[in-house]
């Protein structure tokens, strides 16, 4: 089968960061789909794993955490899907990803694509899907209610980095499932607008510091005080501004590797501090991991209801080494609006 690889972490400049190369097709074991893949998105856990992790010696490492395809075969013990069923997925971190024409899948951490989008669009959405997800009603334990509910809560909640790929999807999500009021950081005029599209409530400039600008909003009685900061990008740089705007026992969520944070400032206020990694359930084989199935299921019925929309920014065209380094190289200079996608062998 056709797939992209390689075989040292390298700079994606490199000729051999990205290799177009030929691997056997796998066969479904277990609890196992064999996927045949027909669109992926690209992700920031991409170029940071092929920047660190070398493949083991005398193979190939082929990553890529965002799937759409149909079922062509499956392991003895599946009982949630069948040959010609197209699904959507991100998998699992410590398996060869979707970069490749056949992956194997396990059954619980996938879903049913929605009907109403194509396969590039789709694809746009799992990774990022089930990390909003898990962050917003597993972490910060907003309250849900049902789409299209009308009734606002006391919950304001920050999202900074809101214009990338779980921000796309995580203000859909909390604007359709909960009643808080979505504050979006964002400094370029096209972020600025997407995130606004998306349904932001208000936007602030994480260019500037962010606490003078939220007071502003609540002197004008814009917004009430913050309750949640969903921290996407660049925690370390604003922790000390989400211990100012919090409220005490207020939540703060993050998914980026901040290097060091003094967690103690966090003490006065009495607030939690959680950190989102969406492969934990795959990664341990935890008792739960159906649950990133039926989430999946429920973004899907979102979708085709009309309540939630693709994250797609950008297609990129066919999947092969010389389109994904590209994608890898847009998503490392931090200027991607929404997920790049690619699409067909």
């Amino acid at each position: 089968m056709k797939a992209i690889g390689y075989t040292q972490a390298l700079p994606i400049t490199e000729a051999e960061s990205l290799l177009d190369i030929e691997l056997p097709q796998p066969l479904a074991e277990g609890r196992d789909l064999l996927v045949q893949v027909k669109a992926i998105a690209v992700n920031p856990v991409d170029y940071k794993i092929r920047q660190r992790a070398p493949a083991e010696e005398g193979q190939y490492k082929v990553i890529g955490w965002d799937a759409v395809g149909e079922v062509v075969a499956t392991g003895p013990d599946v009982t949630g899907f069948q040959p010609g069923d197209t699904v959507y997925y991100a998998g699992d971190v410590t398996r060869p990803g979707c970069n490749a024409e056949y992956q194997l899948v396990d059954e619980r951490i996938v879903g049913h694509k929605p009907k109403s989008l194509s396969d590039a669009d789709a694809a746009a959405l799992p990774l990022t899907t089930i990390t909003a997800w898990e962050l917003l009603f597993e972490h910060l334990e907003l309250a849900r209610q049902a789409p299209g509910a009308s009734a606002s809560s006391d919950d304001v909640l920050l999202v900074v980095g809101a214009a990338g790929g779980v921000g796309s999807i995580l203000i859909q999500l909390a604007k359709t499932l909960t009643g808080a009021t979505v504050i979006a950081t964002a400094s370029r005029e096209a972020s600025r607008n997407w995130v606004k599209d998306l349904g932001a409530d208000v936007v602030v400039d994480h260019g500037e510091p962010l606490k003078p600008q939220i007071d502003a909003l609540i002197d004008a009685g814009r917004i009430e005080a913050v309750t949640h900061v969903a921290s996407l990008n660049a925690t370390d740089r604003y922790f000390e501004s989400y211990v100012d705007v919090l409220v005490p026992f207020g939540r703060i969520a993050f998914i980026d590797d901040p290097a060091a944070l003094d967690v103690m400032k966090i003490k006065p206020k009495s607030l939690s501090l959680h950190i989102e990694f969406m492969f934990a359930r795959s990664m341990h084989q935890s008792r739960d991991m159906q649950a990133q199935h039926e989430l999946l299921e429920q973004v899907a019925d979102l979708v085709d209801r009309g309540y939630i929309r693709t994250t797609t920014g950008k297609h990129l065209g066919r999947i092969n080494a010389e389109n994904l380094k590209a994608a890898h190289a847009e998503l490392e200079s931090g200027r991607a609006v929404g997920k790049i996608v690619l699409e067909g062998f």
